[in-house]
């Protein structure tokens, strides 16, 4: 079996358990189904150098190495779309990505993703490590998030920080600009997420004893008034939603978020442009050198304007 052939994937650390069969399949839609079962079928997915069957459960920061199949998509087409480089070398590319835009293909997207940009402005230099579909593709953002965003270019180094990621050596932190403004100064939730039982496309916090467990670390970076707060917001887990769900949960949801809660009627305000959430900075190790790195995003103009609004507001 050609070394080329194999890929290499490290179970994320927002991922508690799943069976392996139905991981792949999340991770790696460029790959159908069947194709994926026929992997498992001819023993080719392996863990920890062991063949595995299908159902095989498997953990967060478990490493599974399988055969590569013939995918349904095999290229993208580059796309020439403006992009904020934070930090550029040889193994990784840092971008502080713009609201509004997607990290990668999928389900009704069109060439005007954040991996179309990159594999424009790398010529095609980035790792397929992560799957044909989302090469480079170390985290996510979501769609309306904006900050920075991490994406490697040799798979040595894609490896390495997903490795970091799993076992919690990144450093993230964020700003979010909330409706109402908390008593306490700041604060930590512990509070366990999951799929939301109905509405499939949202999460939520489940009864006790239900879910993954989610750790947000908060503080007041900005009062204004009594209608809002700058809140930092520092991860200690990687779930989907996190900051949205855990913000909503302590009654002071993110401005724009409607899905979490968020009504404009409150502040008698122009509606907020987005879900304000901006990730501003990053500190990982470097994958090749092994020194510290520590990113930092500005603002965006539609988070500052917004803010400026607000503060007029609350000064009458």
């Amino acid at each position: 079996m050609q070394e080329s052939n194999l890929v290499q994937f490290i179970v994320p650390e927002e991922i508690k358990q799943a069976r392996a069969d139905k991981l792949l399949a999340q991770f790696f839609p460029e790959y159908s189904r069947t194709q994926i079962q026929r992997v498992f079928d001819n023993k080719e997915v392996f863990l920890q150098g062991m063949p595995i069957e299908r159902k095989q459960a498997v953990n967060s920061g478990d490493e599974l190495t399988f055969t590569k199949p013939e995918a349904k998509v095999t290229s993208l087409t580059p796309t020439d779309i403006p992009l904020d480089i934070i930090f550029e070398d040889e193994f990784i590319i840092a971008v502080n990505k713009a609201p509004g835009i997607v990290i990668h293909p999928g389900n009704a997207t069109g060439d005007d993703t954040l991996v179309h940009a990159l594999l424009h402005h790398t010529q095609g230099n980035l790792s397929m490590s992560s799957g044909e579909l989302r090469p480079g593709v170390v985290h996510r953002l979501d769609k309306e998030t904006s900050g920075i965003i991490l994406f490697t270019k040799q798979d040595k180094a894609y490896l390495d920080l997903i490795k970091q990621f799993s076992s919690r050596e990144v450093k993230k932190e964020y700003l979010a600009l909330v409706l109402g403004c908390p008593g306490l100064e700041g604060g930590s939730i512990k509070v366990a997420i999951d799929r939301h039982p109905i509405h499939r496309v949202k999460m939520t916090v489940p009864p006790t004893g239900k879910g993954k467990e989610a750790h947000t670390d908060w503080a007041i970076e900005e009062r204004i008034g009594k209608i809002a707060a700058l809140v930092r917001c520092w991860l200690h887990t990687g779930r989907t939603h996190q900051i949205r769900v855990h913000l909503s949960h302590l009654g002071f949801p993110i401005m724009g978020d409607r899905q979490y809660g968020y009504n404009a009627n409150r502040l008698k305000l122009p509606e907020a442009p987005r879900v304000l959430l901006h990730a501003e900075k990053i500190s990982f190790t470097h994958p090749e050198t092994q020194k510290k790195i520590e990113l930092k995003a500005p603002l965006p103009q539609d988070f500052k304007d917004y803010l400026d609004l607000l503060r007029q507001h609350s000064s009458r």
